[in-house]
């Protein structure tokens, strides 16, 4: 699956991308950013784990785990004890994706609520920036 994925163009992941909503259908998403977190600089740079609750405009919420402590792995689902826990929407999560919203102000507007390491928060949206020129 990896290996097909990064063959797959770019403009064809990012066509998948948009199709789907992070809480109905997410395992493009996923498997797209399982692809681009592995063995990438900012894994060993970041060292936590993250837990994703999305929701989407029917109220459905999708949990997803990145964990860059070692590898880089994204699951979706509850796992491992996150060390910073993030609530947003869906339209908010794509947002930081396309970076057309700004981490800081998301936050202090109330479209991101943060639980946990608050500092290591502030280092998704460089796993985010990282991985963007290949979601």
């Amino acid at each position: 699956m990896k290996e097909a994925l990064k063959k797959m163009p770019d403009s064809e992941k990012q066509a998948q991308i948009k199709k789907v909503s992070s809480v109905d259908a997410p395992s493009p998403l996923g498997r797209s950013l399982a692809v681009t977190l592995g063995g990438m600089p900012a894994n060993r740079q970041t060292n936590g784990i993250f837990q994703l609750n999305i929701k989407n405009a029917q109220g459905k919420e999708a949990t997803w785990v990145i964990d860059l402590k070692k590898e880089g792995t994204v699951s979706k689902g509850a796992g491992k004890k996150p060390d910073v826990n993030i609530s947003m929407t869906d339209d908010t999560f794509q947002g930081l994706a396309d970076g057309k919203v700004n981490p800081q102000k998301a936050f202090m507007t109330g479209q991101l609520k943060v639980k946990g390491n608050i500092m290591l928060a502030t280092k998704l949206s460089t796993v985010l920036n990282a991985a963007k020129p290949k979601l």
